[in-house]
């Protein structure tokens, strides 16, 4: 069973708008990319593991602290007296390991995932045992990519090859299990003490003045989008949406970018651009969120009385 989802890390969201409506330096985009990359492999993994029969508990993309140590786990699964966390990798291309250490072909040296999971094998226990939970931890690293090849593999430690995926999945399958009071509780431990906020979050400086305004096809991402009737159109593409839709994505971007901005009909209507309504701008915003205050001076929470852009 799913306990806890996957969702797309806020450090990625705001480096794709950043690139969509800025570009980013050199060494940003490698970053990006390098994010991208690493969340469409989680996002691969969780599809496979999802598909598990056997009774257990799925929680994805964790960030927990023990002893002011902070550690990330991609995917953990639990099962009767036992849990399994995953370390997901999406490299693409030929590697080798040599002495201990990860290689990418000729020789580029990677970090070992090894040590990655090492580090949160152990905080992840003491976290567990802090909570008086006591049970066997599995942790390996799963090389998700197709396209990956390591030479001089050890068979000696915890990997998971691209062709063994699917058959470790079978043997989780295999396994008698019927979840105890025990294991429930180290969920609900987990998901009590998941950290939002990253603090391995790498963005640049912006403003809004640095950016292109206007509203994007969902489709092909281009901005070249008019207004006709009710319908946005991409001329890119031909893509059609409503101007509702088409808006509330504008300000959703918004959102991510400014959360400590507040949201107003004219700051809207000059992030959107090809809306020249005024009404129809407002008509929209007090459609879907809260009113705040009156005439000039009128901004929009959400319905659960947060700002709408947190």
């Amino acid at each position: 069973m799913l306990y806890k989802s996957r969702t797309k890390p806020k450090e990625l969201r705001i480096l794709e708008l950043l690139d969509k409506r800025k570009g980013l330096a050199e060494k940003d985009q490698y970053h990006y990319l390098n994010l991208k990359k690493g969340y469409e492999g989680e996002l691969l993994f969780d599809s496979l593991i999802e598909k598990l029969q056997c009774e257990c508990l799925i929680l994805n993309d964790l960030l927990l602290k023990i002893n002011n140590s902070t550690f990330q786990i991609d995917s953990l699964i639990i099962i009767q007296g036992k849990i399994c966390f995953y370390e997901v990798k999406n490299y693409s291309g030929d590697y080798f390991y040599q002495s201990d250490k990860l290689f990418k072909k000729p020789k580029l040296e990677v970090i070992n995932p090894l040590h990655q999971i090492s580090r949160s094998e152990s905080l992840l226990r003491q976290l567990l045992l802090s909570t008086g939970i006591n049970l066997q931890i599995d942790a390996s690293v799963v090389f998700i990519n197709p396209e990956f090849t390591l030479y001089q593999a050890p068979q000696d430690r915890p990997f998971i090859f691209p062709t063994q995926v699917n058959r470790h999945l079978e043997s989780l399958n295999a396994i008698p299990s019927k979840l105890t009071d025990k294991e429930k509780k180290a969920a609900e431990q987990l998901m009590s003490r998941n950290i939002t906020d990253s603090p391995y979050e790498r963005i640049p400086a912006y403003d809004i003045h640095q950016l292109k305004k206007g509203i994007t096809c969902p489709r092909c991402d281009s901005f070249s989008v008019s207004v006709e009737k009710r319908k946005c159109v991409c001329h890119k593409c031909g893509f059609k949406e409503s101007v509702t839709d088409a808006v509330m994505r504008g300000v959703k971007e918004f959102m991510i970018l400014f959360p400590n901005e507040k949201v107003t009909t004219n700051i809207i209507q000059e992030w959107c651009q090809v809306v020249e309504s005024k009404k129809t701008i407002q008509r929209i915003l007090a459609g879907n969120f809260n009113p705040v205050g009156e005439k000039q001076w009128t901004y929009y929470e959400s319905n659960k009385g947060s700002s709408m852009n947190r």
